[in-house]
């Protein structure tokens, strides 16, 4: 569907409107007073955390959502520190977590989904689905049998177990195209994002919104989605875990956005559980690394394995890989038994990559595999303390046609060529200004075509001029300005 249609058919739809009508401000005045609404008596239930729609295939998208048990999150009471990350100031980490900012309460009901086609057609519909509190209040909804390169709108449906009111939430996606079917394509991806290196008072992340107005056909969320590892609070027991989630997902920005964009994700370390986790590294106050993988895919809609691939038409696949589940331990000595994707992982890759026939194809990973990176960092492919399987990796994507890597975790936006190899690698940059740390302004190394210490993302877009397929890697600034663009020609 072309972009003038999509937005016919968002029109045609009301979510054009929609998000002024239903979402809340965080900010509100209404709600600026600590209240303990964990413990109030529900009066119905809410979809302040919005919804995702994700996983888009040609025939299938899974469904993920939250019940929650008041329309707004608590609002946002303290100052910040002006330095990077801006943390919280003075943030009792003792307090109850239903008091503090942007906390928002789970809720017992009932909730289903109907899928429409351009005509307001049903081509699918669930049976009612039980949030419970095992499971945060979280629905997970896989759907299959859908028409590829189709735009469906979702209508979603929720209600208290004991009846009463029933809310309503508006969405729309577009399923992948066949695999011979030249058609254009653009996507984004952004990483590392804090609650607290918010950029917008009332909405939360500018770069949401200025991806939203680029209208994608999917995103890439290259991990570190949240971080259990920084204050406000330090998430050292499941309740604070789960509420980092909740306050992240109830930016306006972010449901605004989801509402009709497909979205993947990637995990890295600071969703998982710490920085630079591996299993064994030990759990983090209360949580062990099984409560992490507990909790992301709770809050993450996939199914199956947490590597995967997608095709979108007949010049682009691009492959998501894991690179926590099944590593070695950071500190183990090099050599060839340690890994970061282990053996299943890099057998699926190799089978998957080199039984594909798409003009381009990207491998998008939460970490570097060119770099270059700092060096007291041990943790990717592109420090000397995963050097065996880095050398084997890079070395491997080069001999293949058209192959790109753009990857996630570093606090600034760059593009690297690396010397040995020519594999080229796009960095997407921190979502926010005021998280961008770690490289020094200027320090221009070898392997860098471009280098800029701020945030943004990254928008990929694939398409043909006169029959020749090209491929457009553009990284843009907070508001989606242009700052940096590679062009390459299959």
């Amino acid at each position: 569907m072309s972009k003038s249609n999509r937005r016919k058919f968002v029109k045609k739809s009301g979510l054009g409107v929609l998000s002024v009508l239903t979402a809340p401000r965080l900010l509100a005045a209404p709600f600026g007073g600590p209240q303990n609404t964990a413990l109030q008596p529900s009066k119905g239930v809410f979809f302040t955390n919005g919804f995702k729609t994700a996983e888009v295939g040609k025939d299938s998208v899974v469904l993920w959502t939250r019940l929650c048990g008041q329309e707004f999150p608590q609002p946002v009471r303290h100052q910040r520190q002006e330095k990077v990350f801006r943390h919280p100031i003075d943030f009792d980490e003792e307090q109850p977590v239903s008091e503090m900012d942007g906390a928002v309460s789970g809720a017992t009901g009932l909730v289903r989904v109907r899928i429409l086609d351009s005509a307001d057609q049903t081509v699918w519909s669930s049976d009612w689905q039980q949030a419970l509190p095992q499971d945060d209040y979280t629905v997970k909804i896989p759907v299959t049998g859908l028409q590829p390169a189709t735009m469906y709108r979702v209508y979603w449906e929720a209600k208290p177990i004991e009846g009463g009111l029933i809310r309503k939430e508006e969405g729309s996606f577009s399923t992948a195209p066949p695999e011979q079917q030249p058609v254009p394509v653009r996507f984004t991806t952004s990483t590392c994002q804090y609650f607290w290196s918010f950029d917008d008072e009332r909405r939360g992340f500018q770069t949401y919104d200025s991806m939203r107005r680029l209208e994608p056909d999917f995103f890439v969320q290259t991990g570190d989605y949240i971080y259990y590892d920084k204050p406000g609070p330090l998430a050292k027991n499941l309740e604070k875990a789960r509420h980092k989630w909740h306050a992240m997902d109830g930016w306006l920005s972010l449901r605004d956005f989801y509402r009709q964009v497909p979205l993947y994700m990637v995990k890295d370390d600071h969703d998982l559980l710490k920085d630079d986790m591996y299993r064994g590294k030990g759990p983090y106050g209360d949580l062990t690394f099984d409560d992490g993988l507990k909790l992301w895919y709770e809050n993450v809609p996939i199914q199956g394995k947490p590597y995967r691939t997608l095709r979108w038409g007949k010049d682009l696949q691009v492959w998501m890989v894991e690179g926590r589940e099944y590593r070695s331990e950071n500190t183990m000595e090099d050599g060839p038994e340690k890994t970061i994707w282990g053996e299943e992982q890099k057998l699926w890759f190799r089978e998957t990559v080199n039984a594909s026939d798409a003009t381009f194809k990207i491998l998008i990973t939460a970490t570097p595999v060119v770099g270059p990176d700092r060096d007291n960092k041990t943790d990717n492919h592109a420090n000397k303390s995963f050097q065996h399987e880095g050398n084997w990796l890079r070395k491997y994507l080069s001999a293949q046609k058209n192959m790109f890597v753009v990857n996630g975790d570093r606090h600034w936006q760059y593009v690297s060529k690396d010397i040995e190899t020519g594999l080229m690698e796009f960095g997407s940059g921190p979502v926010s200004d005021c998280h961008s740390q770690g490289w020094k302004e200027g320090d221009l190394r070898p392997e860098h075509r471009f280098l800029r210490l701020k945030g943004g993302f990254l928008s990929i877009s694939v398409s043909r001029a006169s029959g020749k397929p090209n491929i457009r890697f553009e990284h843009r600034d907070v508001l989606g300005e242009v700052v940096h663009e590679e062009v390459f020609e299959a």
